[in-house]
């Protein structure tokens, strides 16, 4: 008795888990009663008119007829790589080859020709350099060139002269005004001659000064000569 009790409720449990038919769906038209007509359902025919703004997209396809012709290495050496030594001295930009013949200069820079009567060229207390010279009391002059690397953002005009007390010894032969150029650029050279002669022997010396006034700076060096 207990064994068909057991059995009979292991059975309705089990069709507890058991799955409803599917019922499949019939698909539904509706119509519209003539309400498409009249439409054009060809697609989208509007096209813009010459004149007015227009898209300025790029397809990215190619157009029609197009040979791909171009080898990998056009183009790697520049544009004047086909051209000889001679067409490569010309303009870049044809109908510029007489560009400027004709100009008329206006203005531009114009370099100093004197030093300023108010300039005064008193030395720093830390000379920038220290140069020793030698000479016999026979010699007719010592050259020393004083090279000076550009230090200022841009170029600027200077002035070299010896300082007050400086000894007559010392003359400024070449470079005495000029135009310093920008950091990084060319050096200045300013030459210094040493002539004793008239003067007899001795230790000399003499500071020589460059001021750069646009840049509010200057350099000092002092020199120093044993003539016997």
């Amino acid at each position: 008795m207990k064994s068909i009790f057991a059995l009979s409720y292991l059975l309705w449990h089990t069709d507890a888990f058991a799955s409803f038919t599917t019922f499949g769906r019939k698909p539904v038209s509706i119509n519209m009663g003539g309400v498409n007509e009249g439409l054009d359902l060809s697609g989208n025919t509007w096209k813009p008119t010459e004149g007015r703004m227009q898209s300025t997209d790029t397809g990215d396809f190619l157009p029609e007829g197009y040979v791909d012709d171009l080898e990998f290495t056009e183009g790697m050496l520049g544009s004047q790589a086909g051209l000889s030594s001679s067409q490569r001295k010309g303009p870049q930009l044809p109908g510029m080859e007489h560009l400027g013949e004709d100009a008329i200069l206006m203005g531009g820079i114009e370099l100093a020709e004197g030093i300023p009567e108010d300039m005064h060229f008193i030395p720093a207390s830390v000379p920038d350099g220290n140069i020793e010279m030698s000479l016999p009391i026979t010699s007719t002059g010592q050259l020393y060139t004083l090279e000076v690397k550009p230090f200022c953002m841009g170029y600027e005009d200077y002035y070299a002269a010896f300082a007050a007390g400086s000894d007559p010894i010392f003359q400024i032969k070449e470079g005495a005004i000029g135009r310093m150029d920008r950091r990084g650029g060319e050096n200045t050279y300013i030459a210094i001659v040493c002539d004793p002669r008239g003067i007899g022997g001795g230790d000399f010396k003499a500071t020589l000064v460059v001021n750069i006034p646009e840049d509010d700076s200057k350099l000092t060096y002092t020199f120093s000569a044993n003539v016997q």
